[in-house]
């Protein structure tokens, strides 16, 4: 494992001999698989490069994704690159079977070869798929090749939140292999899929088996080992299993029925799989008081949820174990939630299976498009849905796709929300989550028909919860508010942050967030069906999580929160058994003012001074860090091992710091340590901040740009570019479009992919005009 700022409790059990080793799609499972997870070669070449390189870098940890500290690599990928994977495998063919080779996830393109023939391309970062891979192999030792495309934003794919240039609500990359790779043996006659649809008031389960045709199929249901209902008929053909007195899953008493599902041919079995289903039904309907609402079981019921990245320090996209997979869902169900907005990500097959196990509603995301909408990107958006869909569709506990995210590549939303109904007719859409987006009560770009099509009008509200549009026949949900700022000190990925809509000191919480969920039962009464706030775990340079990033601290402790969400969610149901401390709810001031005093004490010690320049960075002192920085770099001498770099990085606030020459003259190496751009960010930031912002006058008065050029000149590319960018949006505030059509242009045509995308899309619109 490479270094990393924080990890979580699970990190240590991780090993090339147990890496992930549980079966990866309990809705389908078969006796004869084979996990491919461990230690596989890997290489970084240009993207020249057409055949697999003749000598691979080292070794990678398959499933982590590359950029993670437990893949061994923790590298980033850059579009100009290819990522190359290796390994070499022992199979024994038999001729009456198949070996199929599956991927649960692998970012983003990705071509396969198997003893050195072309198995298969897929592109999609975010779903499964598998080759049938029985005449390329042999007997005994066979070798597989994958090489990997991922351009992260700068494609035209789908990409969540990961950026080559991460910051506040944008985190780090995960390209390459990031879920399981196995081998399952099937017959060559086999079942391929099931689609399970259950229909609580027929008490029917609906069946459709994928599988050869003209081939038949026996369904049989069971509850607790006691038969429950079976059907035969004919594969791929709809067939209604009968429930007797079905019991009902709710995330209170999460009740799964077992399914055997067996493929016959002439009387005998010619395959058979395991699977699980439960009884449950979504809707919106009118209560005693006329207030349409989302049902559960033909009963209102609100959707009290939070807001779910997904992501881990020490593994980005994957988490360490299964253990770690499921802690997640029931460190939200021990907060007392019953609702997870899983978002803009898609997880392996087995966070949902522990969400249906446990108890849990969720709001499944679509993978938002690139938000600038190039060339290709609404074709492979689209993709993207199907398959999720199609992967996702016989999970209990997801009651609502939600098709787009506020602006983030919006486009068609009448015929995706429209298609999306057409698909799974048997749960809700919600069109557009938070088209409608208040920060500080102030409206930012509405658009018209905002919820054309779907079943729930959807707001966003930061900081404080507010009510939806009221529209006869849909379900009024609040998708986003809150993202209350908390740090805790040494439990911080980047400790340079502590981003949050609002910020408040830990003891301050519990009485802000208690206030919110009092204003969310009184919208509640209004009509509001549901809320998601933002959000269980810190992420990266995000501190408004109610648990810290390495699962480690409770903001607010378990009992207090249960507490107040009772009101909401009075029916909770059993309680898993979990473990995090309570946060210190000591000012981090006062700790900050006694480190302080050590210092002017004479405490010098590395150790000492990199723990003070982090609680000064937090209270906002910067020249006790700076000071604590420069001392620090007495001590230590080039080469800067990486965690110097990251410590640099950290405690840097002005130009005249030690910390900017290092920054300045170590570029490449932090940005192979932090990812793509960290250096050049950071040294714009610095550059704006002492360079320019000063000669920028209050009035109407022009800057002297040619003089902020010559400051500017020594600090090559990265001054260029942050002098291109102020002196850019400087004249489009100003909406100096003489002077500013020919600084856009050249802005543009050098530096525009690494502008945000609201950004560019100001400046294209005024060169348009």
């Amino acid at each position: 494992m490479q270094p990393v700022a924080i990890q979580s409790r699970w990190a240590k059990e991780v090993a090339p001999d147990n890496s992930l080793p549980d079966y990866p799609r309990p809705q389908m499972e078969r006796k004869e698989w084979k996990n491919l997870n461990g230690l596989w070669d890997y290489a970084i070449t240009p993207a020249t490069a057409t055949k697999a390189p003749a000598k691979y870098d080292g070794k990678i940890l398959v499933p982590f994704p590359l950029e993670s500290a437990l893949s061994g690599v923790k590298k980033t990928l850059t579009p100009d690159q290819r990522l190359w994977y290796h390994t070499t495998v022992d199979i024994r063919k038999s001729g009456n079977e198949k070996i199929l080779l599956h991927f649960g996830a692998v970012d983003w393109q990705t071509d396969v070869w198997v003893n050195d023939q072309k198995a298969g391309t897929h592109t999609g970062g975010y779903t499964e798929f598998s080759f049938d891979i029985t005449n390329l192999v042999k007997n005994g030792s066979n070798s597989i090749v994958l090489k990997v495309y991922d351009p992260s934003d700068k494609g035209v794919g789908p990409h969540g939140k990961q950026v080559l240039a991460p910051a506040n609500i944008y985190y780090t990359p995960s390209s390459g292999i990031w879920q399981t790779v196995w081998l399952e043996n099937v017959p060559v006659q086999y079942i391929s899929d099931l689609l399970l649809t259950p229909d609580i008031d027929q008490q029917t389960l609906n069946v459709v088996v994928e599988a050869p045709q003209g081939m038949s199929v026996e369904v049989a249901a069971s509850l607790a080992g006691k038969p429950a209902g079976s059907i035969k008929g004919a594969a791929n053909t709809p067939l209604r299993l009968k429930i007797a007195d079905p019991q009902l899953w709710t995330p209170a008493n999460p009740t799964l029925y077992d399914l055997s599902v067996k493929l016959l041919k002439d009387g005998k079995i010619a395959d058979e799989v395991k699977s699980y289903f439960g009884m449950r039904k979504i809707s919106v309907a009118k209560d005693g008081k006329g207030q349409d609402r989302i049902f559960l079981n033909n009963k209102p019921y609100f959707n009290l949820g939070t807001l779910d990245q997904g992501f881990w320090p020490d593994g980005l996209y994957t988490a360490p174990t299964d253990e770690a997979l499921a802690f997640d869902i029931r460190a939200v169900k021990a907060m007392g939630f019953n609702t997870i907005r899983k978002h803009i990500k898609v997880e392996p097959a087995r966070w949902y299976y522990w969400a249906d196990k446990l108890g849990m509603l969720v709001w499944q995301d679509m993978v938002s498009p690139n938000h600038g909408l190039p060339a290709g990107a609404k074709p492979a958006f689209e993709q993207q849905c199907r398959e999720t869909i199609a992967q996702l569709r016989n999970h209990p506990s997801i009651v609502t796709w939600v098709l787009f995210n506020e602006k983030w590549g919006q486009y068609d939303q009448q015929r995706l929300t429209e298609w999306m109904k057409r698909t799974d007719p048997s749960r809700l859409v919600n069109g557009h989550s938070g088209e409608y987006l208040y920060v500080n009560e102030k409206l930012r770009s509405p658009s018209p028909n905002a919820y054309v099509s779907a079943d729930m009008t959807d707001v966003h509200s930061y900081p404080n919860p507010m009510d939806a549009l009221h529209i006869p026949g849909k379900a009024r949900v609040l998708g986003e508010f809150g993202g209350i700022g908390v740090f805790i000190p040494e439990h911080q990925w980047n400790t340079n942050s502590a981003w949050g809509y609002i910020t408040e000191k830990p003891a301050a919480l519990k009485a802000k967030y208690s206030i919110m969920n009092q204003h969310l039962q009184l919208l509640e009464r209004q009509g509001l069906s549901g809320s998601i706030y933002t959000q269980p775990f810190d992420v990266e340079g995000e501190q408004n999580g109610l648990i810290t990033y390495d699962r480690e601290v409770v903001k607010i402790p378990f009992a207090v929160l249960r507490k107040i969400h009772a009101p909401l969610n009075p029916d909770m149901g059993a309680m898993p058994d979990i473990t995090a401390a309570d946060a210190d709810l000591t000012d981090p001031t006062e700790t900050y003012s006694q480190l302080l005093q050590q210092y002017i004490d004479g405490d010098k010690s590395p150790a000492f001074l990199r723990k003070m320049a982090m609680y000064a960075v937090q209270a906002g002192d910067k020249d006790a860090a700076s000071l604590a920085g420069q001392d620090y770099f007495k001590q230590v001498k080039p080469p800067y091992t990486d965690d110097d770099l990251r410590y640099a990085m950290q405690v840097t606030g002005s130009t005249r710091d030690t910390g900017f020459r290092i920054i300045v003259s170590n570029a490449e190496a932090i940005d192979k340590a932090m990812g793509a751009r960290q250096s050049t960010v950071k040294i714009m930031n610095l550059l704006y901040q002492d360079l320019i912002a000063p000669s920028i006058p209050e009035q109407n008065a022009n800057p002297d740009w040619a003089a902020i050029y010559e400051t500017l000149k020594p600090y090559g590319a990265a001054g260029d570019e942050i002098y291109l960018r102020a002196k850019t949006i400087y004249l489009l505030n100003k909406q100096d479009k003489a002077s500013f059509i020919p600084v856009a242009k050249e802005y543009l045509s050098k530096y525009g992919q690494y502008s945000s995308g609201s950004e560019r899309r100001r400046i294209e619109a005024l060169l348009a005009n």
